[in-house]
């Protein structure tokens, strides 16, 4: 969906990478190696971005680094947007709402970095959830979103646990 509506892959990756968790920021040469791409088709998609006002930037030391603007008008609207092109919205109705025992739900690991690697991390906090209807779930989920997930199932919600809340009671 979003790679119709935007054509420039690298700007889709740029918007991925900075709309998925708030926290997340990046430099041009850090960002080419992690798209595999050019620094110069990473340097025009970033300023398009900037100028357009959806990402910000501060000087740190000899680098800039970018990160998504949470004042923009439409930081809230790109952010859903992001979060239903990666498929999370399906993922929480499908897999997350039908078990039930769900307390909380974190998306780790790639793409709670802004990577669209194709394996979706799931760490869901609950109990009873019953192992096998979550398999059920998974698999069906998988088919609607075109994505691999993975999926831990916890108890107690760790202390430190890093990642994108998806669902939460």
């Amino acid at each position: 969906m979003l790679d119709i509506l935007i054509t420039s892959k690298t700007r889709v990756k740029l918007l991925i990478k900075f709309f998925t968790q708030d926290t997340n920021k990046g430099y041009l040469r850090g960002l080419a190696e992690e798209f595999k791409e050019s620094t110069n088709s990473v340097r025009v998609e970033l300023n398009r971005l900037s100028e357009a006002g959806i990402l910000d930037s501060e000087q740190e030391g000899n680098t800039k680094s970018y990160f998504a603007n949470q004042k923009h008008p439409l930081f809230r609207e790109m952010k859903s947007l992001v979060a239903k092109y990666l498929g999370f919205d399906r993922l929480v109705e499908v897999v997350i709402k039908n078990l039930g025992n769900v307390q909380k739900a974190y998306v780790i690991g790639d793409y709670a970095k802004g990577i669209d690697s194709g394996t979706i991390e799931l760490v869901l906090v609950g109990k009873e959830i019953n192992k096998e209807y979550l398999d059920f779930l998974i698999e069906k989920a998988e088919n609607k979103i075109q994505r691999k997930v993975k999926v831990e199932v916890l108890e107690t919600e760790p202390a430190g646990l890093n990642g994108v809340v998806v669902f939460d009671l």
